[in-house]
């Protein structure tokens, strides 16, 4: 079992509009967090990124770099993300499955500061597509390695 943890939750109810820290979300299997932009969208249901990648982004950038600033949903103490498509990681309760990796939009450079987005360059997260349903909630463990379930045949 894995040491790392939720430190941070974010939604934002629109495309443009801040993020909002939340301590649990709930999560939709094949929709989303509830509350979220991307509820209902058809695979982008939440987007992981790392504090440490965050920091390693600040050193770049030469300015901190707060959590929900990138725009992401959740946030980890640490650990390497999955980033295969398909690979798949489980947070408390819920399973999720990567569908490519999160880039970093021009947005950030609004938002962080000038050069935001190329700090944040490989290091901006993974975007999943939710397996269950259940409560995401800041301090829940994080398997990095959860095994696809067996096929069933």
């Amino acid at each position: 079992m894995s040491d790392v943890v939720v430190t941070a939750i974010h939604v934002a109810k629109g495309r443009r509009l801040p993020t909002r820290s939340v301590p649990a979300v709930e999560a939709e299997a094949g929709r989303g967090l509830v509350g979220d932009r991307y509820h209902g969208s058809k695979h982008r249901h939440v987007t992981v990124q790392s504090a440490p990648q965050l920091e390693e982004a600040a050193e770049r950038l030469g300015a901190p770099i707060a959590p929900g600033s990138t725009r992401r949903n959740v946030t980890l103490s640490g650990g390497d993300i999955p980033t295969r498509p398909g690979e798949r990681m489980r947070i408390g309760g819920v399973e999720l499955e990567v569908v490519r990796v999160a880039a970093p939009c021009r947005i950030l450079d609004d938002e962080i500061g000038p050069g935001a987005a190329r700090a944040l360059h490989a290091r901006a997260g993974t975007v999943f597509r939710l397996l269950s349903s259940g409560t995401i909630r800041v301090g829940d463990p994080v398997d990095l390695d959860a095994p696809p379930p067996p096929d069933v045949a």
